[in-house]
């Protein structure tokens, strides 16, 4: 069995910019550091932080007064923000960039007097800190039966939004048919769906293309994640997904003469290694790893000082 290794995989900038303000709150600060939501979606970052002091909570409430309060990758919604200020908390905003420029887009576009389409997953949190900034305009746009049956006037002003997390692939089916529906239809700028999640779709995509298997590392909480499973599947190949190497089928490899491996931009690089040698382990027969070429991502965001209080909550 040959392995073909993504390219790009894992670690986003984003999620390692957000890791970071922790792990530098944890170091100035001191533990405990409270997290509001899972800082990204992966459960071995959530270990790793937790064995350093980090608490992580679901709202704002569940941390004490005065308490230290990280904001997770995903954003909020103002009333969140709110909710902290009402207990006296310190605040890490460590929302992902790429997300800040979408609850802008629907701050702009509220004020304009727009009408918004959210594409997205209702549940998931980025959508719901998204919809918080303009709630009493937003509509969550799920699916193609979502654009069919979204009620508003042919001629209304509108303008879509998407979570940065989603397959671009059905995203585009999304907005072609919202295009059909609203004259008045307005997009961003620039896409919403962020760089890393392109890069790692049109990756597992070049996968497919050379390998009958793949397999994704990755939460089953992780859109992102989730997504490269789907675009594999679509690809044509035998897809399946892993949160580690504890959860490799070696019946499923049985007989794969090319498997590709990629990773959700949540997974850090030592999981995949961990996996990767596992699987070596599994099939004593692999002649070796291969790693594609791909885009290649430079991109890193700053963390500002500014971004961390002066003085820890007490």
């Amino acid at each position: 069995m040959k392995i073909l290794l993504a390219n790009p995989r894992g670690f986003c900038a984003g999620v390692r910019r957000a890791i970071e303000m922790v792990q530098t709150a944890l170091a100035r600060f001191g533990p405990p550091v409270y997290v509001r939501h899972a800082i990204v979606h992966n459960r071995h970052v959530i270990e790793r932080l937790e064995e350093a002091g980090a608490i992580f909570v679901e709202e704002a409430e569940d941390a004490p007064r005065g308490a230290l309060l990280v904001f997770s990758a995903h954003g909020v919604s103002p009333a969140v923000r709110a909710a902290a200020a009402a207990r006296d908390q310190r605040v890490i905003d460590a929302t992902c960039p790429l997300v800040h420029k979408v609850h802008g887009e629907a701050a702009r576009s509220a004020r304009a007097g727009r009408e918004i389409l959210l594409v997205g997953h209702a549940d998931h949190v980025e959508v719901q800190g998204t919809l918080g900034h303009a709630p009493e305009c937003t509509t969550v746009v799920e699916d193609l039966g979502d654009a069919e049956s979204v009620s508003l006037p042919r001629g209304a002003s509108v303008s879509v939004l998407t979570q940065t997390t989603l397959s671009i692939d059905d995203t585009r089916q999304i907005i072609d048919r919202l295009h059909e529906r609203f004259d008045r239809l307005e997009m961003p700028k620039k896409s919403d769906i962020c760089y890393a999640t392109q890069n790692r779709q049109d990756a597992v995509k070049a996968l497919a293309r050379r390998a009958s298997h793949v397999l994704v590392i990755g939460s089953p909480e992780s859109s992102n994640g989730m997504r490269l499973v789907e675009t594999a599947a679509r690809a044509g190949a035998d897809v399946r997904r892993v949160e580690d190497e504890t959860e490799l089928d070696a019946a499923w490899l049985a007989g794969v003469t090319t498997l590709g491996v990629t990773a959700g931009a949540a997974v850090p690089d030592c999981v995949v290694s961990r996996t990767l040698r596992a699987l070596e382990a599994m099939r004593e027969g692999c002649v070796g790893l291969e790693e594609l070429s791909g885009a290649e991502e430079l991109l890193r965001f700053a963390i500002s000082s500014a971004a961390f209080p002066s003085e820890a909550a007490s």
